[in-house]
């Protein structure tokens, strides 16, 4: 059954990748997104489909966006329109607050006034902060390092009360460390493993913050947007929060000997003071997004890396 799913961000990193995923599995798409990181090209496939449907638009503005989503009536929200950098959240915390709170505030007030029936909202494991009690399960204590990880909780709250008090669902998908095509390599904000596919492209040091042997936990984003895809559509989905995340904690080092190998390349590494805000370790437990909704990534991060290699094996640019 066709169902209209308004995605914002749709332009972004993961928000094209749901698009794409949602229109491969026969929804009709509206999405939005005001360009400021977006990019257009990312939507090219999309843009061909009869059932997607693309405004430039600021979820800030409050009135057009409630407009618009009044006039679509879609069955689901996924709210991916976000400042996702944690550096430029400590550079500069007004923006932070404007895009990241004020931003999911103008969502949950379009999701009134068209009577949305169901919110997906992308979250962060960033709202954990740094602990030892590993791996994060999403009842562990939330402490986050930094205003983007502080944001992200503050919305969930803002998101979980407005549906309680309103009567529509609310999910929160806390994304651990996402990578793949399209990822941005073009600002020190990007992710690491584009970052390090830029400079080994290249034939530059890849650069590591710290010793690298801090952790994260890796997620191919086309498992990101399955799983907003199901969080926007599998039927009696009650309203809370889950990890978005497949269990694995890999090294920065490691992850750096991967690209290497998988590129054939011979890299170096040159280390630089840790950043502020950085978390130490992360993993998630993944189990409660199985129970709830049937999501769980399986594919192996080496394979997993393959797409996000063919430009630094000298393939076209992604």
């Amino acid at each position: 059954m066709t169902t209209k799913i308004f995605v914002t961000g749709a332009a972004g990193f993961i928000g094209s990748h749901t698009v794409d995923a949602l229109l491969a599995a026969g929804h009709e798409v509206v999405g939005v997104d005001n360009l400021r990181t977006g990019r257009l090209e990312n939507l090219d496939g999309a843009l061909t489909s009869s059932r997607f449907r693309f405004e430039r638009l600021d979820v800030t503005e409050v009135d057009l966006l409630s407009r618009l989503m009044v006039h679509e009536r879609p069955a689901a929200m996924i709210h991916l329109a976000a400042l996702v950098s944690v550096q430029e959240s400590i550079a500069d915390p007004a923006l932070n607050f404007r895009l990241n709170v004020a931003g999911t505030q103008a969502a949950i007030e379009a999701v009134r006034s068209a009577g949305v029936p169901r919110a997906v909202f992308a979250s962060s494991a960033a709202v954990y902060g740094d602990s030892d009690a590993l791996p994060l399960g999403e009842t562990s204590p939330k402490r986050p390092l930094n205003p983007y990880g502080a944001a992200k909780l503050a919305s969930e709250e803002l998101l979980l009360g407005a549906a309680r008090t309103f009567g529509f669902t609310a999910v929160c998908l806390r994304y651990f460390n996402v990578f793949g095509r399209r990822q941005r390599a073009d600002s020190p904000y990007s992710g690491v493993i584009s970052i390090f596919q830029e400079q080994l492209r290249r034939g530059l040091p890849c650069t590591v913050f710290g010793d690298g042997r801090q952790t994260r936990d890796f997620l191919p984003v086309g498992d990101v947007a399955r799983a907003n895809a199901l969080a926007a559509t599998v039927a009696d989905l009650e309203s809370g929060a889950m990890n978005v995340c497949t269990g694995r904690e890999i090294s920065l080092l490691e992850t750096f000997a991967a690209l290497c190998s998988g590129a054939a390349a011979k890299g170096e590494c040159q280390y630089a003071p840790a950043r502020a805000g950085d978390i130490r370790r992360s993993v998630g437990d993944p189990g409660e997004a199985w129970r709830r909704m049937g999501f769980r990534s399986e594919q192996p991060f080496a394979d997993a890396l393959q797409p996000a290699l063919q430009g630094t094996r000298g393939g076209p640019p992604e």
